[in-house]
């Protein structure tokens, strides 16, 4: 079978409003990205990375660690995830990812059985196949592990598919696994669909937090997100916490736990042991 091929067309051509030197850019360097993106995949250049949550009430007792997916280039460097997740999530690449980061997660409480994990996934996940494969086979030959294990949601993916999302959170539920919805606060929330998906955990978003110690209408938009939550019987976490001014002011409006540069960054070589300090019976404690 042949062809024809019509009339070679010149970029400057083009119709100018379909396309610029600068989108033409753009997309090659998103082909670029994504091509060494599935590179470090297949090759498995890759480090899942764990920030501390800390007790607001007592910043020296971890509630639990996040797990950051890191994905290597050719020279071992970190490859910005912000160059790369918006593009993925609707891609079979970016549920490749999610793999990845439970896989690890699941990892790291295996071989560290006390510390409690958070991986972050797609809502787009729990109807992929590996991924849940992955995950049921570890809660079938591993059941403590869901008592430990945390799911993030980011917001925006959760309110996208709550039907096929209600199911499967209900049937995790049964081995312990509790589920938390990431950037709280920022986007537009449908309380009714909060309520039925029945989030353990609110995680405000980092967006929310900047100031707010200082900034009045920060202060009210917080303020409606933490009561928000509050109604949800929602346990809230804030995220990208800076400074103690910040910290202090989400403490005293009711936030469980903190994370953020202030209490640690996120690292492949985490300490664990500091996990061990935790009180199990801390007031507010994050519970399934």
């Amino acid at each position: 079978m042949s062809f024809m091929k019509g009339p070679k067309v010149s970029k400057y051509d083009r119709d100018p409003g379909s396309a610029s030197p600068l989108d033409a850019a753009i997309s090659v360097q998103d082909r670029e990205t994504m091509a060494m993106v599935a590179s470090a995949l297949q090759a498995r250049r890759m480090r899942l990375a764990f920030q501390p949550v800390v007790y607001a009430g007592d910043p020296q007792v971890i509630g639990f660690f996040e797990g950051f997916i890191r994905l290597l280039n050719l020279r071992d460097q970190v490859i910005p995830a912000r160059d790369f997740m918006a593009a993925v999530e609707e891609r079979e690449l970016g549920r490749q990812i999610d793999c990845a980061a439970l896989q690890m997660g699941l990892m790291a409480m295996e071989r560290n059985p006390q510390i409690r994990v958070s991986v972050n996934m797609s809502a787009r996940s729990v109807g992929y196949r590996p991924w849940v494969d992955i995950l049921r086979k570890a809660m079938a030959e591993t059941p403590r592990l869901g008592k430990n294990l945390i799911l993030e949601i980011n917001e925006a993916s959760a309110l996208q598919v709550p039907d096929v999302l209600k199911p499967f959170m209900a049937e995790m539920r049964e081995h312990g696994v509790v589920f938390a919805l990431d950037d709280f606060g920022a986007e537009m929330t449908s309380p009714r669909l909060l309520q039925e998906l029945r989030f353990e955990i609110a995680k405000l978003d980092g967006v929310l937090v900047k100031d707010v110690d200082k900034l009045p209408d920060g202060q009210m938009a917080a303020g409606a997100a933490i009561a928000m939550a509050h109604a949800l019987e929602m346990y809230i976490v804030a995220e990208a916490v800076e400074t103690e001014g910040e910290a202090n002011w989400l403490r005293a409006a009711g936030v469980g736990c903190l994370q953020g540069y202030l209490f640690g960054a996120p690292t492949v070589t985490p300490d664990f042991r500091a996990f061990r300090h935790g009180r199990p019976g801390l007031k507010g404690e994050i519970t399934r």
